[in-house]
Parts: structure tokens; C-alpha cells; sequence
């Protein structure tokens, strides 16, 4: 049996410009642009693809709705929470949790982003959570 491997997550959103913007500024990934309906930020652990209405007829007419997810949580490693949370509260951003000490040894700060999605930056902090994310 062979394993897949898990290369992207897509977002469907009406307006594509702006969520990639939002991902430049959270990432500090440029964005490659395929057409202007899709675009996709390049990380060393995956690929955050961002698609337009336009393209969900592709997949199957009503296959995906933009700004409704409640479900998914996307998640970002980053070096320092609380730096980032200094440098996206300057800018217009709902956070939703300031920086906190999850159980599982991550510091976590959330924020939506412009379609309502719920973001996740985190860094481990305990001695597990640093060895399970090599940092």
C-alpha cells in the first residue's frame, strides 16, 4: 500500500487578491500567481492555494462555498508568536485569541482571516513540542 502525501490545502473566495494579500502578510511568502483566479504560497511543509469562485465549476457546480467554513483550522509555525502578534495587530486583523500556552506545549495566537477562516500561529515552547517540531 502506498502513503499519499498531503501537498496543499485550498481556500475557495470571492475576492482572491485579497485573501492572498492577507496570506503574503501572515506568511511573508510572495504568492505565485497561475491565472488571476488562482495563486498558491509555497511553504517548506506545503502549499496554501487560494482559487476563485470562478474555478469551483471545475470540480462540480456548489462543490465548495466561499467564507463558510467553520470547521478547519489553518496553521502556521512560526518562530516567535509574540513577535508576530506585535507585527499583525498593527494592521487590521481579527484575533481571535491572543498568545496562550496550549496544553500540548504550543504558544498559540489566532486570528480569522478577510473570508472568516480561523488561522493558527504557533510555536512549540515545551521541551516535546520543541523535539516534535525541530525547532
Amino acid at each position: 500500500m502506498t502513503t499519499n502525501t498531503l501537498v496543499s490545502s485550498r481556500l475557495i473566495t470571492d475576492d482572491v487578491a485579497r485573501l492572498v494579500a492577507f496570506y503574503e502578510r501572515v506568511t511573508g511568502v510572495p504568492a505565485a500567481w497561475a491565472t488571476p483566479d488562482f495563486a498558491e504560497l509555497a511553504t517548506p511543509a506545503g502549499t496554501l492555494a487560494i482559487g476563485s469562485t470562478r474555478t469551483v465549476a471545475l470540480f462540480g457546480a456548489g462543490s465548495a462555498v466561499p467564507a463558510a467554513n467553520r470547521s478547519a483550522i489553518i496553521e502556521f509555525l512560526v518562530d516567535d508568536v509574540d513577535a508576530e502578534y506585535d507585527r499583525i495587530r498593527q494592521v487590521d486583523t481579527c484575533v481571535v485569541a491572543e498568545p496562550t500556552t496550549m496544553p500540548w506545549g504550543n504558544r498559540s495566537l489566532l486570528v480569522r482571516d478577510p473570508d472568516d477562516n480561523l488561522v493558527n500561529l504557533f510555536t512549540p515552547v515545551t521541551p516535546e513540542a520543541v523535539a516534535k517540531f525541530g525547532r
